[in-house]
């Protein structure tokens, strides 16, 4: 019986790898069909890590970064953050709307589409959740902010902190046909949460 992440063991770990690898695998069906073009996917890096080491592979705590936030609720609880490097958040809006890339500063129609792509990736993980557990799941209305990187993950550590050091880090490149995109992204379930994914999938806890 594990009580944090730090408890998990490699099968357990490897589980949640492969839940993360389904997830990519259905954002990037949903991202080819945001962007109307083929979209193939480098493999995933999917891998349980501390905060401190999530926050460097993010390029350091003062790196600006656009996050967008959804909490998950129903018979799963926790949240996932996708984190999108600011120079690439503004291209891919630039493909969506038409804007001029030279843009400073993100416009409120590409920070609405930005979190409209997030709402939509971070379903995709949902909903391999559901398909693969039967659990039923919501999410919430997402919630995009532009900061630094350390200020963007206190946002977990405060929430989930105090149940473990560690979450689940997945790094995808999507290759389009005229953009690439960078994603990194960050999931936190809870641990009873975690109990009841692995139980459906008859693993031992």
């Amino acid at each position: 019986m594990f009580e944090n992440y730090d408890e998990l063991n490699e099968m357990q770990i490897d589980m949640l790898r492969e839940i993360g690898n389904i997830g990519a695998g259905n954002a990037a069906t949903a991202l080819a069909t945001i962007l109307d073009e083929k979209v193939d996917m480098s493999v995933p890096s999917v891998r349980i890590t501390g905060f401190d080491e999530a926050v460097e592979n993010l390029g350091g705590a003062e790196t600006m970064t656009v996050a967008v936030l959804v909490n998950f609720s129903g018979d799963a609880h926790g949240m996932i953050m996708f984190l999108l490097n600011v120079e690439d958040a503004k291209s891919i809006m630039d493909i969506l709307v038409g804007e001029d890339e030279s843009d400073e500063e993100l416009s409120e129609m590409k920070i609405s589409g930005i979190k409209e792509i997030g709402n939509i990736l971070a379903s995709s993980y949902v909903n391999a959740i559901s398909a693969l557990t039967g659990l039923t799941i919501e999410v919430s209305v997402p919630y995009v902010a532009i900061d630094m990187v350390g200020a963007l993950m206190s946002v977990p550590i405060i929430e989930f902190g105090a149940i473990g050091d560690k979450l689940m880090f997945i790094e995808e490149n999507f290759l389009g046909e005229t953009n690439d995109l960078k994603s990194n992204m960050i999931m936190f379930a809870e641990i009873n949460t975690l109990k009841t994914i692995m139980q459906k999938l008859g693993l031992e806890i």
